[in-house]
């Protein structure tokens, strides 16, 4: 039995790769596991360790119990762990391979100063639950109060920061390219 979890291994971790559009120069990149191991790995000649998969399901954003094909439980709880980047805290609150991905993410009021704007492939949707944000996009400075939300084409140039003086938090909705939140209201 353990055995074939772990044959089944390798084609999961390719079938991750994949489906996010990686290629092994990626992966060894993000992970530090070089492109021979990795290959091995999704071939199934190298037998997958703790300390292979622990990297490789981070950069994937995927639980380990994901990658090894864990028995369900029967909770559908979704077990976030919080990622810590450059002081913010994100929560990760979907598990979706590909397709719209969902965040929380907590920005401390006294965040390191960093100003490069950003660009890469897809669309997002913020919207702010407390504190005040402060979105750098193309030319444009928005500050957006709890409550309020904004949607743009990432593909522009935009940095997400604190704009207040308390920590802010933010729900954010990523999808790849053309994929927009539909919000839908009743007319009264």
């Amino acid at each position: 039995m353990a055995k074939d979890v772990l044959a089944a291994v390798g084609p999961r971790l390719r079938d991750l790769r994949q489906q996010r559009d990686l290629t092994l120069t990626q992966v060894a990149e993000t992970t530090g596991i070089s492109v021979s191991t990795l290959s091995r790995l999704e071939s199934g000649s190298r037998k997958p360790t703790l300390e292979l998969l622990l990297p490789l399901a981070q950069a994937y954003h995927v639980g380990l119990d994901e990658l090894v094909d864990a028995p369900e439980t029967g909770d559908p709880r979704v077990r976030a762990r919080p990622i810590v980047r450059f002081g913010r805290t994100i929560v990760p609150l979907s598990r979706r391979p590909g397709g719209q991905q969902a965040f929380k993410m907590i920005i401390p009021a006294r965040e390191p100063a960093h100003t490069e704007l950003k660009t890469h492939e897809g669309y997002e949707w913020l919207y702010v639950l407390s504190g005040t944000v402060r979105l750098l996009l193309g030319e444009h400075d928005l500050l957006l109060e709890a409550g309020e939300a904004a949607e743009f084409d990432t593909r522009l140039p935009h940095l997400v920061l604190n704009g207040g003086t308390v920590p802010a938090e933010v729900i954010s909705i990523f999808g790849p390219q053309g994929e927009r939140v539909h919000v839908r209201a009743r007319s009264a």
